[in-house]
């Protein structure tokens, strides 16, 4: 399952990500840059207020990447008993160098290491960061007024970091300036963390204090791992992003018609061997018929999202080469009917480049129908 990460500057922004539920609660000095670290007493002292209600953890700082001052940064941080210490992992200097300097810290407390979307980024070092005794890796982003995540990273690039950290026993978070209807497009991607801070603010931005009810929304959007004792049941809505469905009701009931139409993506297809040299221009057209949630919708949960079936057809198409423009046709359809209150879906794959005007395939299929067939692996690598 994801966990909600929220940055605070203290204790009392703590109190705030307490209440609203957030699972990891994140030291950060927002008015200090990116990975701006809070000054050692104030980690005490949130430390102490947290008193083990949550894991807590910190960031280091915007450091140079050389390793006597990154060890003293982290080491001093470590110190003030937080369970994990986040490394920012800047370009310039010897990034590699830094991570291997760390490894005998790493045997006395967690270690993730950040990179960052916006800015040159070596995801090679994934597995110096595992030989080194790192927990986990995140993508971040280091210009907080150039964009979100999503603004400079697509989902295929996220899914594959998301998979490579795994494949090595690395936790695997995502943040940057992440917005609520982020949540449900990054879920399906299975991070371990997702990290927020200027979501979780009020009006000012991430400079500003963190608002009790913008934390609660933000919670309310990612599955809980599992409910506190005497919590109210789990607000299942969103669950359909991770792929959980509850149990089918109303499956007779009113239903709106969610579409996307006229998406063009270049993507390897064809049968024969010239297609296979360069990819070729598809248009894609999906409308999906969906179950009313039962009352006027209100918020992300409330929802199917079409941003869902957008990232879904980019996943599929960046997974390798495919032959017919059939076989890209059923996998869209099965994968938006993966969600529960899809109950029927058309599919309109169209290819432009052929030399033979505009060819294609439209399919209809039903959630009766797909459940005799496999679910598909967005994340599949040929």
């Amino acid at each position: 399952m994801t966990r909600m990460l929220a940055s605070v500057n203290g204790p009392e922004e703590a109190e705030v990500a307490l209440a609203g539920g957030a699972d990891i609660i994140d030291l950060k000095d927002p008015a200090r840059g990116a990975l701006g670290a809070v000054v050692t007493d104030v980690i005490r002292a949130t430390v102490e207020a947290v008193a083990g209600r949550r894991p807590v953890s910190a960031v280091a700082g915007d450091l140079p990447m050389q390793p006597d001052p990154v060890v003293a940064a982290v080491r001093a941080i470590a110190a003030t008993g937080v369970e994990t210490v986040k490394l920012g992992i800047f370009p310039g200097g010897d990034a590699a160098a830094c991570i291997a300097a760390l490894a005998e810290l790493a045997a006395r407390v967690k270690l993730v290491a950040v990179f960052f979307a916006d800015a040159a980024h070596d995801l090679s070092l994934l597995p110096l960061l595992k030989r080194s005794g790192f927990a986990g890796a995140m993508i971040d982003t280091r210009g907080k007024t150039s964009g979100r995540l999503l603004d400079h990273a697509s989902v295929s690039p996220l899914l594959r970091f998301v998979e490579d950290c795994h494949s090595i026993g690395l936790i695997a978070g995502l943040a940057g300036s992440l917005e609520p209807p982020d949540v449900p497009r990054l879920l399906v991607l299975a991070p371990d963390l997702l990290g927020f801070r200027g979501a979780l603010c009020g009006p000012g931005g991430r400079a500003a204090a963190i608002d009790l009810g913008r934390v609660q929304t933000v919670r309310g959007l990612i599955p809980l791992e599992a409910p506190p004792p005497g919590a109210r049941a789990v607000d299942y809505r969103l669950l359909a992003a991770r792929m959980y469905a509850p149990a089918a009701a109303g499956a007779d009931g009113p239903v709106d018609l969610v579409f996307v139409e006229d998406l063009v993506l270049p993507v390897f297809i064809g049968a024969y061997a010239r297609e296979r040299a360069a990819p070729q221009n598809v248009r894609f057209a999906v409308t999906a018929s969906v179950l009313r949630a039962g009352r006027a919708a209100e918020d992300m949960r409330d929802v199917f999202s079409y941003d869902l079936i957008t990232d879904g057809i980019r996943m599929l198409t960046g997974s390798g080469h495919v032959d017919l423009v059939e076989t890209l046709a059923e996998r869209i359809a099965a994968m938006v009917l993966l969600h529960p209150r899809v109950t029927k879906v058309v599919v309109r794959v169209h290819k432009l480049d052929t030399g033979s005007g505009i060819v294609g395939v439209e399919i209809e299929r039903t959630r009766a129908a797909s459940r005799a067939m496999a679910r598909p692996d967005v994340g599949a690598r040929s």
